[in-house]
């Protein structure tokens, strides 16, 4: 992803070199019109068959900005900017905090610049949050505008959702927290030699898991008719219901076979049955520190089997 923005309106520097270029070039033509249109394509391509969310930063000093577009606006993006609006769309809402230390190599210096750039063009936006203890916290979504513009970069594949904007604040340390959950798993994919291809929120999966429901109407639902629709999203049944997870990676293995893993984020307001049945789905779970031990407990009195990872 980039680093550093600049909105240019070229109709308002008639004498800048850009605007002379323009004049110079008829960007209509046909032999124009191709050429940019394959090196788009290329870029789009290479782009996507190479993402990872664990990318190595290119150094500052060495990383240019190059032009981005939206449908009425020309930002000037570093790499590493682009970088922190793809990850931060992917997730939806990432603590700060997090970002410097996972994205950024704990280079939070760094951070703090970019993302007050893309904040100061209307690309990010901030918002504090206030967790149990009354720390504070402060995390980052996509504008509408910024969501735009990582989608036209190319810079994510097309089955890959980007989000913006902050959503039911109630879970927003919840949600924020995922993007701890799936770098636990992603350094463990990638030391392996296999690489993430595509995160999938619950948002979307309950979303093609509920259009799916919808066909089968309420009397509908038998056994065998949930358990097609279960396999088809590679879910289960449990207990009559379809669990979902907070969250899939999609990746390929170093031999290049395609698989997935669902992961849940378990909280101690999580009821014992609702931990039960994500436990038996074959959900990875995991937990802050401080409620890991008690949600152990509640599995070990239901007499269940799993492990639950502390974040």
């Amino acid at each position: 992803m980039s680093r550093s923005s600049y909105p240019v309106d070229p109709e308002r520097e008639p004498d800048s070199p850009r605007r002379r270029i323009v004049t110079e070039i008829d960007p209509h033509s046909d032999a124009v019109a191709r050429r940019v249109e394959s090196i788009q394509n290329l870029d789009r391509e290479l782009r996507a068959a190479s993402r990872s969310l664990r990318p190595e930063r290119v150094s500052e000093a060495l990383d240019s900005p190059r032009a981005h577009y939206t449908r009425d606006r020309t930002y000037f993006l570093r790499e590493s900017e682009l970088e922190t609006l793809t990850e931060v769309g992917t997730f939806r809402v990432v603590a700060a905090s997090d970002l410097a230390r996972l994205s950024y190599g704990k280079d939070e210096a760094r951070m703090e610049r970019e993302i007050g750039r893309l904040a100061q063009h209307g690309l990010l936006s901030e918002k504090p949050m206030y967790g149990p203890k009354s720390e504070r916290a402060r995390l980052v979504a996509l504008t509408k505008r910024g969501a735009s513009l990582v989608r036209k970069s190319g810079s994510v594949s097309d089955d890959q959702a980007i989000y913006y904007g902050f959503r039911k604040p109630r879970e927003a340390r919840h949600d924020a927290d995922l993007y701890r959950v799936y770098y636990a798993q992603a350094d463990k994919i990638h030391t392996a030699g296999g690489r993430t291809r595509r995160v999938v929120l619950d948002y979307e999966l309950k979303r093609n898991l509920n259009r799916d429901l919808e066909t089968l109407g309420t009397k509908g639902r038998s056994h065998q008719a949930l358990e097609q629709i279960a396999e088809r999203h590679r879910l289960s049944v449990v207990n009559g219901k379809i669990p979902v997870p907070d969250l899939r990676v999609e990746y390929t293995t170093a031999e290049l076979e395609a698989k997935h893993l669902d992961l849940e984020l378990a909280t101690r307001n999580y009821r014992p049955r609702a931990l039960a049945e994500k436990a038996k789905a074959g959900f990875s779970l995991f937990a802050r520190s401080e409620d890991a031990s008690r949600l152990r407990r509640v599995l070990d009195q239901q007499e269940i089997t799993a492990v639950i990872l502390s974040l």
